[in-house]
């Protein structure tokens, strides 16, 4: 059975959710793919973001957020996944109450670039935590800093 049509409507839900965080909307961040596999998210340089103006990199704070967000959007895909037959109230219910409970960031290289792309995936999705692991890189793929985070999914 194709899942598409059933996840369709769940899907943009989370997109929903995502596009109406407005740290989300000041950061600039954009959803490119809610492969729930490996969501990817999409950060465009802007002058605000700048951590060192000396170099013109990319603040950690904004890093640490990108990563936090695409961490969460892994937590977000893990319980449709879990859940499929999960009525959509239920699940937007459910969806309020994910949050971070932990995140690790690993700075690797100055962020130095134009656009960059965070990409997350599950290492596990429990009935209460999902542990997700992220990584940054530059529009030329190079690896900025990378992430490990645990949401609460309860």
């Amino acid at each position: 059975m194709d899942e598409a049509p059933r996840l369709a409507p769940l899907l943009n839900l989370v997109r929903e959710i995502c596009e109406r965080i407005p740290f989300n909307r000041l950061l600039g961040l954009q959803v490119e793919s809610l492969d729930p596999a490996r969501p990817r998210v999409r950060l465009a340089m802007r002058p605000e973001l700048v951590g060192n103006f000396i170099r013109g990199s990319l603040h950690g704070g904004v890093i640490s957020s990108t990563l936090d967000f695409t961490g969460g959007l892994v937590a977000y895909l893990g319980v449709l996944q879990a859940l499929p037959e999960e009525p959509p109230a239920e699940l937007a219910a459910r969806f309020a109450r994910i949050g971070t409970i932990d995140l690790r960031v690993d700075y690797l290289r100055p962020g130095i670039g134009r656009e960059f792309t965070a990409t997350g995936w599950a290492l596990r999705t429990g009935k209460k935590v999902a542990v997700t692991r992220m990584e940054m890189h530059t529009e030329a793929g190079v690896l900025i800093a990378v992430g490990t985070g645990a949401y609460t999914v309860a």
